[in-house]
């Protein structure tokens, strides 16, 4: 069965990988230092995070240092994202955005920052998401925080690797830039997160994370493994993992400022640094009578339950909490009850028939 989930991005030699790594102050220092060559900054600009809101959080605190900014971001997202604006004691303000591409709809995002320019004396700050890995038109971006007078934050969760269609490389344009190393990200350690500064150097955590989140993180990988060759029985084995804290959902992540990443972390994602994906993380589709789509997919060996959106704010558990604006986000709102996400890591001969079903229910964005 193809998976989203669990892990899926895992091979047999990477989880063993994963569960023996060890490592030492000097990879996380050259993790440091590849990622300051890389998006053009000194080694004194990184820093790393247990997890990627951490890093996020880190970055908006930086930018809005007195707190009280608006900060942009797509309707489309996920509550870690809104929790790290809180926590930099700023306010989310949520824009419609596209169905071809689920990038900001332009004249929203102007009519928003027109809005808060009237009320919101600490500035606004453009958060560009690059949603599943897909490249957002930076420039054009550019244009319009300069004309409102905004600082842009990039997220690289998705999409570190990418390239703009100027040709820039993702992380290269915002005052800031945060990664996510978590589950199923671009860089994938399980847990972790960076944060790239320009123009000042970034605080370095110095704790380490808690026993209890090293151990989760180093055994997730190959309890996914066994999730998913158990079939049927793999959910409730997850399950059980869940209920007895071994196993933490993504959205459930901590978000300490103080929490630095593993080192041995450190040494897996600079690992995966030099290979980067150049495709989206996930394709997706907007599909019609999806609950019906997701059965025949499954009956074929395809497991695409977990989806990346099937609410505005995912995860659905945490709607409230997000006190998103339904009626101000109307494309949202329906890209969220027609998409189905497919995974990107399978050679196309795998996903053909998946394809062929898919085609059946789609719509025109």
């Amino acid at each position: 069965m193809i998976s989203l989930g669990q892990a899926s991005n895992y091979r047999f030699g990477q989880v063993w990988r994963h569960l023996f790594a060890w490592g030492t102050r000097r990879d996380s220092e050259k993790l440091r230092s590849c990622l300051a060559k890389k998006y053009k900054v000194g080694a004194e600009n990184v820093a790393l995070y247990h997890t990627g809101r951490s890093a996020l959080s880190a970055a908006l605190q930086v930018v809005a240092p007195d707190g009280g900014a608006r900060v942009i971001i797509p309707g489309l997202t996920c509550i870690a994202v809104v929790r790290a604006v809180r926590a930099a004691s700023c306010e989310p303000v949520f824009v419609d955005i596209k169905p071809d591409n689920l990038e900001y709809d332009y004249d929203k995002l102007e009519e928003a920052l027109d809005k808060n320019s009237e009320v919101c004396y600490n500035g606004n700050i453009i958060l560009i998401q690059n949603t599943l890995g897909i490249s957002w038109h930076a420039a054009k971006l550019e244009r319009i925080a300069k004309k409102h007078h905004a600082i842009i934050v990039e997220d690289l969760a998705h999409s570190a690797g990418r390239v703009y269609a100027d040709g820039r490389a993702v992380g290269t344009v915002g005052a800031a830039a945060a990664f996510s190393f978590g589950k199923g990200k671009a860089i994938d350690t399980i847990s972790g997160g960076a944060l790239i500064l320009r123009g000042q150097p970034a605080l370095q955590p110095t704790r380490r994370p808690k026993l209890s989140d090293r151990l989760r993180d180093r055994w997730y990988p190959l309890f996914g493994s066994l999730s998913r060759i158990s079939g049927k029985l793999g959910k409730y084995f997850m399950g059980a993992l869940v209920k007895i804290h071994f196993v933490q959902r993504s959205a459930d992540a901590e978000l300490d400022l103080s929490h630095r990443l593993t080192h041995w972390q450190a040494k897996l994602a600079l690992r995966q640094l030099g290979n980067l994906p150049q495709t989206p993380l996930r394709e997706f589709r907007l599909v019609s009578r999806r609950a019906e789509l997701l059965t025949e997919l499954k009956a074929h060996g395809y497991d695409f339950d977990e989806l990346w959106y099937d609410t505005p704010v995912s995860p659905r558990r945490y709607a409230a909490e997000a006190d998103f604006p339904d009626t101000a986000c109307p494309t949202t709102v329906q890209i969220s009850q027609q998409i189905i996400n497919l995974p990107t890591w399978y050679p196309e001969n795998r996903l053909a028939k998946a394809h062929e079903i898919i085609k059946k229910y789609e719509v025109k964005s």
